[in-house]
């Protein structure tokens, strides 16, 4: 690691109260120049550490960057991942505040409920079939940086800017869906917004949940039954504001809603 274990865990802090508070803070990066993703991963988990500390739950993970033309645009040649715990999940139909928020968007996503604890190195197939179910899901992202100014590093330190999400109400063992190509459509108030495809998510939603516990497995972690895993966004994100309806339909899946007041 680049920086001092005292910065990481004061930066964790520092993140930590901008997400539990929602207010924006300046790039860690201006600051750290000398900041490594190894030092920002290090830096989220603290920061996750810190929550569950508070008495949340760890429930699953996210990932991010998982289109190809994203990865190549920033320069990286893997996705990012964040954590996901108990006070972020929100049940279908919820309703958050606009005002609770820095720069709230919305993406639509895949989500996989995890059948069995997994780690390793592993291919997509072998990471299917830890699968219990699949289900369509809409995640909240919302970035703590002021201005909306931030290094993938920065990203990487703010839980990926991971904030919230919602399931849908239908689970299906994987076998039921054709899991490469669901259309997808995102609507809000009733208009079509995005349009795409499950094979957006890193050519394979599969492949997409292979990579995260590849990753993890570089720090000796993995993923266990019950566990929630975001796949990662088929489009790009949405601003939403007060008085939205967001509504996600995935092909074999039922919609799953989000409103925002």
């Amino acid at each position: 690691m680049a920086l001092d274990d005292q910065i990481i865990d004061d930066l964790a802090e520092v993140v930590d109260e901008a997400a539990r508070n929602s207010e924006p803070i300046v790039m860690l990066t201006a600051e750290h120049p000398e900041m490594t993703l190894e030092d920002a991963y290090t830096i989220q988990r603290r920061s996750i550490a810190r929550r569950i500390e508070r008495g949340e739950s760890l429930v699953g993970m996210k990932m991010g960057l998982t289109s190809k033309a994203k990865m190549d645009q920033m320069g990286v040649h893997n996705p990012i991942y964040g954590h996901l715990t108990d006070s972020m999940m929100l049940a279908d139909g919820a309703s958050i505040e606009h005002a609770a928020y820095c720069h709230p968007r919305v993406e639509p996503e895949i989500a996989f409920v995890m059948a069995d604890d997994i780690s390793g190195e592993v291919g997509p197939r072998e990471a299917l079939a830890a699968v219990e179910g699949i289900c369509p899901a809409l995640e909240i992202i919302d970035s703590r940086y002021k201005d909306f100014e931030f290094t993938l590093i920065d990203v990487v330190a703010d839980n990926a800017s991971s904030t919230g999400f919602v399931l849908g109400p239908t689970v299906a063992p994987p076998e039921w869906v054709e899991l490469g190509n669901l259309g997808m459509v995102m609507s809000i108030n009733g208009e079509v917004k995005a349009t795409g495809s499950s094979a957006a998510i890193l050519e394979h939603p599969a492949r997409s949940l292979a990579a995260l516990i590849t990753m993890l497995d570089e720090r000796g972690e993995g993923l266990h039954k019950g566990q929630v895993v975001l796949a990662g966004g088929a489009t790009k994100a949405i601003h939403v504001h007060p008085g939205d309806r967001i509504g996600l339909e995935v092909d074999s899946l039922k919609m799953v809603e989000l409103k925002i007041s």
